[in-house]
């Protein structure tokens, strides 16, 4: 007699004295996880324990994952943008002025990644 799992398609594997059951992921399944992704993941394993418990266990975690890894990177790029005009850094004063535009460049990502982690990441 077949297995339900048997009966939906599902196929084992031996190993030794077992049967192992064949598990893969589906193309659709499959998310990728930039370090924003990965910030939100420590988070949610140190503050925020059930809410990760149960996105692993439902089978979500990867995909809720990559979706906060992508809304963090359009946000961060959106505050950059903000940011450059706000302070007026443009390509003409990074072509007369390489060091102070590097230097204001460096400041404003600095607070764009604060921006965002505050707002999407460690809420």
């Amino acid at each position: 007699m077949k297995s339900l799992y048997e009966q939906f398609g599902g196929t084992y594997r031996k190993q030794g004295d077992y049967l192992i059951p064949n598990f893969t992921l589906s193309k659709s399944e499959e998310h990728s996880i930039g370090i924003y992704g990965q910030q939100h993941l420590r988070y949610l394993q140190e503050h925020r324990r059930l809410t990760y418990i149960n996105l692993l266990t439902s089978g979500e975690l990867n995909e809720y994952l990559s979706e906060m890894d992508k809304q963090a990177r359009e946000r961060f790029c959106l505050i950059m943008k903000q940011l450059k005009i706000a302070q007026s850094i443009t390509e003409q004063m990074k072509a007369d002025s390489p060091m102070k535009w590097v230097r204001k460049m460096n400041c404003i990502r600095q607070k764009a990644e604060e921006i965002v982690i505050k707002e999407l990441l460690h809420s």
